[in-house]
């Protein structure tokens, strides 16, 4: 069995979907970053860390390509155009959507104030404008980034959607990017995983 190391409303909540998706039973460890027991997993103090019985494997993207790769699902084979093509999904997920999220948080409440620009919002919600516009045309006919295929990186833009919501930026309320959220937040794996996190009193 895994344990999850992190905060549901974190970068955690990848990797408890990704579980759940591929169906594998683990146990919720619900500790923030920076606290005394992720350091003394994580040097970095970030969340989550995931154990895979003597592993400690750490960053969520990581974290969830691994386990996609070790069950033979979510993903596509390593070596093939599809995979790579998934893999640039993936870093333009990273790159263009969690990016402008992550700097925005970083300037909100994570950074010391005196080292806050609080100015850079504005750019960081234009960036995020910009990669919902790129998503569309990603997305194409769907029904998920990749086609017909539910992978990894569908994980993640579903995730950095409602990260962008609870940081109040516009998400597409309508259209292809919307429908895409709808349907990607719809799924029973998403939905146990938020209840996981509920019932851990997160």
């Amino acid at each position: 069995m895994y344990t999850v190391i992190g905060f549901p409303r974190t970068r955690a909540m990848r990797v408890m979907w990704t579980l759940e998706e591929l169906g594998q039973d683990y146990e919720l460890v619900p500790a923030m970053p920076q606290s005394p027991e992720v350091l003394a997993l994580n040097p970095l103090g970030k969340v989550p860390v995931l154990k895979d019985g003597d592993h400690l494997l750490t960053d969520s993207v990581a974290i969830c390509q691994y386990l996609a790769d070790k069950h033979g699902a979510l993903t596509y084979p390593a070596g093939t155009p599809e995979r790579a093509h998934q893999d640039a999904v993936t870093q333009f997920t990273v790159d263009e959507v969690e990016g402008a999220l992550w700097t925005a948080a970083k300037n909100s409440f994570i950074h010391p104030e005196e080292l806050r620009v609080p100015e850079i919002k504005r750019v960081c919600a234009a960036e995020f404008a910009t990669a919902m516009q790129r998503l569309e045309v990603m997305i194409g006919d769907g029904p998920f980034v990749m086609g017909e295929t539910f992978t990894v990186p569908d994980i993640l833009l579903g995730h950095a959607a409602g990260w962008a919501r609870a940081a109040k930026f516009d998400v597409p309320e309508t259209g292809p990017v919307a429908g895409y959220f709808d349907r990607v937040t719809a799924r029973p794996a998403f939905k146990a995983a938020l209840l996981r996190g509920k019932d851990a009193g997160a």
